[in-house]
């Protein structure tokens, strides 16, 4: 009977929970920034693992910086003089490539150089596999006044869905070049899609001007492709069903819920075939270049700048610095692979964690032991995220971790709670005494040693810095013997607890051995903390400490160390910081030593 009593009661408070969480806006948000974050841990094991590899035949026509260098060099300016392009592409043609793409925008006529310009435009308008890029925007109209585009660019979309594209709806766009934009529908579009973290994990298929659908240039792309290699004939109309699924040249794409496909990524920057411009332009000059002999047959050839100073890198899954141009090869690489990711609804996801929840209760309640219950619980999890990862990796499905996660949790401690009635309630005080020091009340020294190991480890791993300050209390065996032992416990509160009131709530303050203290500051640089370390030293020499009537002055000496300049493990940065507080204290104490 009682545990058909547990059984009912964790399900409902759990069910009670599950409903607040799910109407809770800002906590959807934020398991939502968190399953992200769970896509691109995934992305990125198998990229390191080589799950995926990139297709051959894309190459990229890289503006890097020794092309950058080139062109400065030789033609005096950055942007390229556009006949350069011009016979770039011609020079590509003779081989009969599969697409030669630009993810550069020609906008605005070169007034200094207009047959640089017409030169451009014969060479993309008179071959059907040249396509190029444009590129949506909100401006206000009183600064451009929103042109009116080519009906043969836009696309005939039915949408039977409830995607919202209006993350994906624009008002006013920059034009590129007359001739190109009347005399080829070639154009593609090259908005991206980030989420609110900043990386981009997704792209739009579709974007919204005037009232009208234009494609993605990748899309644009892969029609011709398929045209030239399948013979299937390009896509006319696009219908997106209820599901947010879309028919592309025979293939099945799910959009997200913003109107996005989301990628599949095959490897860090550099993954794809780069040949620097500047080759290119001396081979078309006629040029002997290590690329003289490459074969660009049935290549897809994308231009675009990866020179960090061209300012075109994002920030992706399987990189933090990630050229433009390489997104838009990993796009129509998906595109071409059927490879693009397609993420359960959160109706499924609910339905999945529900059922996870239920096993969970169940074994909370049918298992007598909390020990075998937990490693249960977990084992059912565990298996769950690796289901998760091969769902990904051979499946291209996203199976939603952190809801199910949460109901878990929530279903084994409801559980818990109702069956044990809060057993483990003095954990919290246990947990104290374990990590504060009884007299400071400052976190002790194992403590310190831990956050010390802890914060190497992070800073490492997300490139930042930290700092380390080591204090002692000046002539403090001198309080001891002059006052008792009573007063050398009230010098080491009275310090103690004008550290904690002086730094920040992320600092950790900890009784590093006697008269010794330690704080350590997350994400601080040397300037920073040597700035602390002195405000400190002010902040303890003005707070006397009163005795039968009397203040007595107490003053303190601290040096400070920095990750990753002053030592590469913990022992390094206390060491270093210790050295520094010995000089303070040689120099006549009551000082920082920096």
């Amino acid at each position: 009977m009682f545990k058909k009593i547990s059984y009912l009661a964790g399900i409902i408070l759990f069910s009670v929970l599950s409903f607040l969480i799910l109407k809770n806006a800002n906590l959807n948000s934020f398991v939502d920034m968190v399953e992200n974050r769970t896509f691109d841990l995934r992305q990125n094991i198998m990229v390191n693992l080589g799950m995926r590899h990139v297709n051959e035949n894309i190459v990229i026509a890289a503006i890097d910086d020794a092309s950058y260098e080139y062109i400065l060099t030789h033609y005096g300016e950055w942007p390229l003089p556009r006949d350069v392009y011009a016979d770039v592409t011609n020079y590509l043609e003779k081989q009969n490539p599969d697409i030669i793409a630009f993810d550069l925008m020609f906008v605005n006529s070169m007034k200094s150089n207009p047959k640089a310009d017409l030169a451009l435009e014969n060479a993309i308008t008179k071959n059907d596999n040249v396509f190029t890029a444009m590129n949506f925007d909100v401006q206000p109209s009183e600064l451009r006044t929103p042109p009116i585009l080519p009906d043969k660019l836009a696309l005939k979309v039915k949408n039977n869905s409830k995607i919202d594209f209006s993350e994906h709806t624009y008002t006013n766009c920059r034009t590129i070049l007359k001739g190109i934009l009347n005399g080829t529908s070639n154009i593609g579009i090259i908005n991206v899609s980030r989420a609110d973290d900043g990386i981009l994990r997704k792209m739009p298929l579709f974007v919204i001007y005037n009232g009208k659908f234009y494609p993605q240039l990748a899309l644009k792309i892969g029609n011709k492709h398929f045209e030239k290699t399948e013979n299937i004939l390009p896509q006319q109309q696009y219908t997106i069903q209820s599901n947010g699924r879309v028919s592309v040249n025979g293939r099945n794409i799910y959009l997200d819920k913003d109107g996005s496909v989301i990628l599949n990524w095959y490897g860090p920057a550099g993954s794809y075939e780069y040949i620097p411009m500047y080759k290119l332009i001396k081979a078309a000059k006629g040029e002997k270049t290590d690329i003289s002999n490459y074969n660009f047959k049935n290549k897809i050839i994308y231009f675009g700048t990866t020179a960090a100073s061209l300012y075109d890198i994002k920030t992706v899954p399987a990189g933090k610095l990630y050229p433009g141009v390489e997104v838009q090869a990993t796009y129509i690489n998906n595109l071409i692979n059927d490879d693009f990711i397609r993420k359960i609804d959160r109706k499924a996801t609910i339905v999945i964690s529900a059922l996870l929840a239920l096993s969970v209760i169940m074994c909370a309640v049918k298992i007598p032991s909390a020990i075998l219950a937990t490693i249960t619980s977990l084992s059912i999890y565990f298996v769950y995220l690796i289901i998760s990862y091969y769902a990904m990796c051979f499946g291209n499905l996203w199976i939603e971790i952190i809801y199910p996660i949460i109901f878990g949790v929530l279903a084994f401690t409801c559980t818990f709670i109702v069956k044990y009635l809060i057993k483990s309630r003095d954990f919290d005080q246990q947990y104290k005494l374990a990590t504060t020091d009884g007299l400071t009340e400052l976190f002790n020294h194992r403590y310190f040693q831990d956050q010390m190991k802890m914060q190497v480890e992070q800073s490492k791993r997300y490139g930042t810095k930290f700092s380390l300050i080591i204090i002692d209390i000046d002539f403090f065996k001198k309080f001891n013997d002059t006052y008792g032992h009573q007063v050398g416990d009230a010098v080491l509160k009275l310090v103690a607890s004008t550290l904690k009131r002086n730094v920040r709530a992320t600092d950790v303050v900890c009784r590093y051995g006697g008269e010794e203290m330690g704080i350590i500051l997350p994400n601080t640089d040397k300037d920073e903390a040597v700035s602390t370390a002195k405000k400190l030293c002010q902040k303890v020499a003005e707070n006397k400490l009163k005795i039968s009537g009397k203040e007595i002055g107490v003053t303190i000496s601290l040096g400070v160390g920095t990750f990753p300049e002053n030592g590469q493990n913990s022992s390094e940065i206390i060491e270093f910081a210790d050295s520094k507080l010995y000089q303070a204290k040689n120099n006549g104490r009551n000082r920082v030593g920096e």
